[in-house]
């Protein structure tokens, strides 16, 4: 896939989730196969005003390129403000977020909101567009609901506002993260617009994957949840769209090594204390399917040293020996 100038070799990028996919997942997903990671979701007026967290949320670091930085908000003067100091981290490309369900985003104006008003969404990506020297490209949803399904119409606009591609989540944001997908919508974007569409929603497997591309056309994937605890998904996807090849979940005692990797990464970017409380969602996720996971899910939930993990994980691995 080609955006802009940039040329992306693979089939899947890792999606921006905000609280999730920081840099020690993005790092990791790399390693196995992604073949780009989006910055966590930053707030455009943040970065304007000088907000730490929101500056800290910026950094790009090469073991995650190639890497874009996402921005949300509402105002075309700001987010282009935004864009240009996020120059700073010299991303590879910027991402404007016009699908972010969640109230305190879409709520006022930004994320998905912008679907409500496909006009303004065009003059965002034209001012981004226009204020940096890298790729500009959009994430939509279906559209606000179901009455107002409008992708087609979202994506022609910022096309023509200077997009270079545009992701495509098959829900509506009425939907949330509920099913179905419309994998219908993502395609009739494709055949709308010229520019490269990436699909998303409900990429949990290969075969998954691969329905997406068929069904759609699309010219790439980009997968959100099913990587929470699960990096090899894209080593799955890569083996069945190259080779054919089915690729098996690791063992269990490999899934431990790659959380205990990720938490590793975490202490050392973020410091023990903050680590340790971010982590235990992670262990729960890649606790999941095991034999006693609601049992580690509790444990984990008082994790507070790598001691504490590194003794769960070893629980897990002898207590699954078979699996």
């Amino acid at each position: 896939m080609q955006i802009g100038n940039l040329k992306i070799e693979g089939h899947a990028g890792l999606a921006p989730m905000a609280g999730v996919a920081d840099r020690a997942m993005r790092e990791l997903c790399r390693e196995q196969g992604a073949a780009y990671t989006v910055g966590e979701l930053v707030s455009a007026k943040g970065v304007t005003l000088g907000d730490r967290k929101s500056g800290l949320l910026l950094q790009v670091h090469p073991a995650e390129r190639p890497m874009a930085l996402q921005l949300f908000g509402r105002e075309p003067a700001v987010m282009a403000d935004a864009a240009r100091r996020a120059m700073d981290q010299r991303p590879d490309w910027i991402d404007i977020n016009m699908g972010c369900p969640a109230p305190k985003v879409a709520g006022h104006g930004g994320g998905a909101a912008l679907m409500k008003d496909p006009v303004l969404a065009a003059d965002i990506t034209r001012a981004v567009a226009k204020a940096v020297p890298v790729p500009v490209t959009v994430k939509i949803r279906s559209g606000w609901d179901d009455e107002h399904i409008n992708a087609v119409e979202v994506a022609r606009r910022c096309e023509d506002a200077g997009a270079a591609a545009v992701t495509v989540h098959g829900r509506t944001r009425a939907q949330m993260y509920a099913p179905p997908v419309n994998r219908d919508i993502i395609r009739q974007v494709k055949e709308a617009v010229s520019i490269p569409v990436i699909g998303n929603g409900d990429v949990a497997s290969a075969v998954d994957a691969a329905r997406m591309l068929e069904e759609t056309g699309c010219d790439f994937l980009l997968v959100g949840r099913a990587a929470m605890g699960a990096p090899w998904i894209f080593a799955q996807i890569n083996a069945w769209l190259d080779h054919e090849r089915i690729l098996p979940p690791p063992p269990v005692s490999q899934r431990m090594a790659y959380l205990l990797r990720q938490a590793e990464r975490m202490v050392e970017y973020k410091g023990e204390a903050i680590a340790m409380r971010e982590i235990r969602k992670h262990a729960g996720w890649y606790m999941r399917g095991l034999r006693g996971a609601a049992a580690y899910r509790r444990e984990a939930g008082a994790i507070s040293s790598m001691e504490d993990l590194a003794r769960l994980c070893l629980r897990a691995v002898e207590e699954n020996r078979e699996a």
